[in-house]
């Protein structure tokens, strides 16, 4: 694919690792921050020093504190925002004139749900409601098994394009096919976006269950297999009551592939979220899950899943469906049990 120019909304790990795999293939790629030390350090070190340090940036990458100059003129543009300032942050980029008048392609990395006053919301739904009405049903969703870490190593990594429209998600991929990188399409948008969101929160139970697993007696490498399989079937539960049209996204790498990732590496933030819950008392520095994910930036890291709990409960209570898993860390987040009542209720 000859050089394309991209924009990437949002100068965080996943961002900045997706903006590596872009630079490595040779397209132009400008970030934007809202840090000042990530701005200087990307434009002067070549390394995102806050978010992804330790790993050298190409020089076809540059950052900007400017959210119009790096959505300007920019074929492409990748929105990596977290999802609690996904709406706010599109509203800034909704007059510049290649936006206005649906010219580039937008895409989004973003995960979880978003808020909103009826209720919370997928990221494609919020973004095309934001956006100028030409992106209806046109924006592409981009998921899968990838660790900012590996995909800006180059390490082989399997994405899904998820978009209703057939040729933006072609496009899409078209893009990202760079060393490392292997994109496949789809057209179940709310099922890659549920099981991006939801994986998350299964993920955090894991760790916590990977942290009592170190002394118990009861669990161990059989038990996190049952409870990932258990979460993958919470997944798909939910995926269908919000309208997921294929069964295969959830036995793919949207589904099987990000939830088995997700779980058990070593990079994954929810994963560590879920230890640090049993192994530094994380959860005595809150109230509730609202003081949680109120006051996120106390953590240290921003653990996704804890956030997704919160909105995976709401959907569940209104669609009447039975997620024991994520039910239980709710309670666990909202201070109305603890791990150990939880895993205790679950084996029972």
């Amino acid at each position: 694919m000859a050089e394309k120019s991209v924009g990437v909304i949002g100068g965080g790990a996943w961002g900045t690792g997706l903006a590596q795999a872009l630079a490595r293939g040779g397209h132009k790629v400008q970030i934007w921050a809202l840090e000042d030390d990530v701005v200087d350090s990307i434009n002067k070190e070549h390394e995102n020093k806050r978010f992804l340090a330790g790993y050298k940036l190409s020089e076809n990458i540059t950052c900007s504190k400017d959210i119009i100059e790096v959505a300007t003129d920019k074929e492409f543009l990748i929105i990596a925002s977290p999802s609690l300032y996904l709406a706010s942050t599109l509203k800034k980029i909704v007059d510049v004139p290649n936006i206005a008048d649906g010219s580039t392609v937008i895409a989004a990395l973003t995960k979880g749900f978003v808020p909103s006053p009826d209720g919370p919301k997928l990221v494609l739904e919020t973004m095309e409601n934001a956006l100028p009405e030409v992106y209806k049903d046109c924006t592409v969703y981009v998921a899968g098994p990838s660790h900012a870490e590996e995909v800006a190593m180059g390490k082989l990594t399997g994405l899904v394009a998820a978009s209703l429209n057939p040729k933006n998600s072609i496009r899409v991929r078209e893009l990202l096919k760079v060393p490392g990188l292997m994109v496949f399409s789809s057209f179940d948008v709310i099922g890659v976006q549920i099981c991006a969101a939801a994986k998350n929160v299964v993920a955090v139970v894991y760790g916590a269950v990977d942290a009592i697993a170190e002394t118990s007696e009861v669990f161990g490498d059989n038990g996190e297999s049952l409870l990932l399989a258990a979460g993958l079937n919470e997944i798909q539960t939910l995926g269908f009551a919000m309208g997921a049209t294929h069964a295969e996204t959830f036995t793919s790498i949207s589904g099987v592939g990000d939830l088995d990732v997700t779980c058990k590496s070593k990079y994954g933030r929810n994963r560590r979220f879920g230890q640090d819950l049993i192994k530094t008392d994380m959860l005595s520095k809150f109230k509730d899950i609202d003081d949680l994910i109120a006051n996120v930036g106390k953590i240290g890291y921003l653990p996704e899943g804890a956030i997704a709990c919160k909105y995976v409960h709401e959907i569940a209570q209104k669609k009447d469906i039975k997620l024991p898993i994520c039910d239980a860390l709710f309670k666990v987040l909202n201070k109305e049990a603890t791990v150990q009542d939880i895993l205790t209720s679950l084996l029972g």
